[in-house]
């Protein structure tokens, strides 16, 4: 993608599933990228794998809700690549459950982890987009923002993260940032091999039932998400802030 060559990124929650597809992407593309996870074993392995192909990457071990730990990643990939260009929002966790079940600690879990994490990672980055006058913040949303049965926590963050996606856009697009989300309808990743498991399906009947009713007809994959994240990522995508961009299927038309 036009524009990514010696950039540097960060990618949250990037050592697997859509956060590893993404970080692998952007280094196809040419830019320099932080794997940061909460399992460093699994962002040192997916790191690994892009130095392997040809690309450029430092893996590093981080909570995102802790703001001392973001702040020594940000300073480090910044100290070894020599900038910060581009942040991917990605982390994220499930507690689901229906409201009557779902407690305190679900709910606190799933807001500190996608909406608290986004929030810090994003105001710690933008220190370096504004001084060099460049920068791309890219966060996951989800279609679950429109709401979905048993996850009022999770639905909750990702459209929070929305909102939060438009108010970076107000505020730093003076400063040539641009802020997107990106909302993926059906992924296959881990985290929905466990949504399958906890509504009483297989992977394979979810994925069934899903493409059955998108007029692309399959479910999507992590490579997917990554394409669309490429391009918000580029140069070219310049003129492109304050967008929540649905990777969905077609989803919004049946």
């Amino acid at each position: 993608m036009p524009g990514l060559h010696n950039r540097v990124a960060l990618v949250t929650g990037g050592a697997q599933g859509i956060g590893a597809a993404v970080a692998s992407r952007l280094a196809a593309d040419g830019a320099k990228v932080g794997v940061l996870d909460l399992n460093a074993a699994l962002a040192q392995r997916t790191a690994d794998e892009i130095v392997a192909a040809g690309g450029s990457a430092r893996a590093f071990g981080a909570d995102v809700t802790r703001r001392e730990e973001v702040s020594a990643v940000v300073d480090e990939l910044v100290g070894e690549f020599g900038g910060l260009h581009i942040l991917v929002n990605n982390a994220g966790v499930l507690r689901d459950n229906l409201l009557f079940k779902m407690s305190d600690d679900d709910w606190s879990t799933v807001m500190n982890v996608h909406l608290g994490g986004a929030f810090i990672c994003s105001q710690l980055a933008q220190r370096h987009m504004v001084e060099q006058r460049y920068g791309r913040i890219i966060s996951m949303s989800s279609t679950s923002a429109l709401g979905n049965r048993g996850q009022s926590n999770y639905s909750a963050a990702k459209a929070g993260l929305q909102g939060l996606t438009k108010t970076l856009a107000i505020e730093l697009g003076p400063y040539g940032v641009t802020a997107n989300a990106i909302a993926p309808g059906f992924i296959e990743t881990a985290m929905t091999s466990a949504t399958a498991q906890r509504i009483g399906m297989t992977i394979d009947s979810l994925r069934e039932s899903v493409a059955a009713a998108l007029p692309v007809r399959r479910g999507g994959l992590p490579a997917d998400i990554a394409n669309a994240a490429a391009f918000l990522a580029g140069e070219e995508a310049g003129y492109v802030t304050g967008q929540v961009l649905y990777v969905d299927g077609g989803s919004e038309l049946v």
